[in-house]
């Protein structure tokens, strides 16, 4: 019997993660075994600090890609909007998961949309790309960078925020949809990058892994996460930036969307493209050109320059 190693966080959500896929990956292959391998990343140990003010990429994917290339692991399972556009040599992801819903969700203490909230609610998250679109439409909001896996952040509703916002994929696979309000349309909160989706990071030259994993493959997400991707490695940005986008597919084509946003919502641009989906990842460099063009570069550059300086 073949037994694999499974590389992941340790939140109830990364392990969720995993043993969904471990759960498949048995159902598929019978002669298989496996097993979970726990690895606290720089992410999940600073929890005291906004993750923008840690700076650097890699916060929570660094630690378990050093296990895989000490084999200490086999393959690592990731929520791929923490993954940076750039792996270390040697490893690739492998296979992108058939992806769940990518907007966000909310709880609020009125028990409706952010309409009904005071004007100087206080709002949990600590998502720059979240704060910028909705400062946008509410100036009169403050933010508190909440930290710590979902449950702990929904604790602090009705004491120290009245709204947190929450991937909606992590809020369907922990099966906590009836602690929420709402959810943002794509049009009201343009989500992060690859958002609901989960990959699987394997070595490149792991043959016996990589034959495993592929069957698990969904062309469609793939797709769509290559062209978000795409538009985030042009942009050089990381999971702590203003950046946003999402793509869509209608048959063979692709729409993409995304913005750069100024921090505090005063300047918010955002573009879109279509194209042939066989182009995922140019359309997302192209996009993402024409964000820069539009005012992005002088946004990224700013904020990139104000990281430094912190630092």
């Amino acid at each position: 019997m073949t037994h694999l190693r499974i590389a992941t966080r340790g939140s109830p959500l990364a392990l969720w993660q995993a043993d969904h896929v471990a759960s498949e990956l048995r159902r598929l292959h019978p002669d298989l075994s496996t097993e979970l391998i726990r690895i606290k990343t720089t992410g999940d140990k600073i929890l005291d600090v906004p993750l923008a003010k840690i700076g650097g990429k890699g916060l929570f994917t660094k630690e378990i890609e050093e296990a895989m290339l000490d084999d200490r692991a086999d393959l690592a399972v990731h929520s791929m909007k923490d993954v940076p556009t750039e792996l270390p040599e040697g490893l690739d992801i492998r296979v992108i998961l058939e992806r769940e819903d990518p907007r966000d969700a909310y709880a609020t203490i009125t028990g409706g949309g952010f309409a009904t909230l005071p004007e100087d609610a206080r709002i949990g998250t600590s998502s720059l790309r979240r704060v910028s679109q909705l400062k946008a439409r509410f100036p009169g909001f403050s933010f508190v960078a909440l930290r710590g896996n979902v449950q702990t952040r929904l604790n602090t509703l009705g004491t120290e925020v009245e709204a947190v916002i929450l991937a909606a994929a992590g809020v369907k696979r922990l099966k906590i949809s009836d602690e929420m309000h709402g959810y943002f349309s794509t049009e009201e909160m343009l989500p992060a990058v690859a958002q609901g989706a989960i990959g699987i990071e394997t070595r490149s030259n792991d043959d016996a892994t990589n034959a495993y994993v592929d069957v698990l493959h969904h062309q469609d997400s793939a797709d769509q996460v290559a062209a978000e991707r795409g538009f985030l490695a042009r942009l050089e940005g990381g999971c702590q930036v203003p950046i946003g986008a999402h793509a869509v597919l209608d048959g063979d084509q692709l729409r993409l969307e995304g913005l750069v946003a100024e921090v505090d919502g005063s300047l918010i641009i955002r573009r879109s493209i279509t194209g042939a989906r066989s182009e995922a990842v140019s359309l997302g460099v192209k996009l993402a050109d024409e964000v820069l063009d539009a005012g992005g570069k002088r946004i990224l550059d700013a904020l990139y320059d104000q990281e430094a300086n912190a630092t």
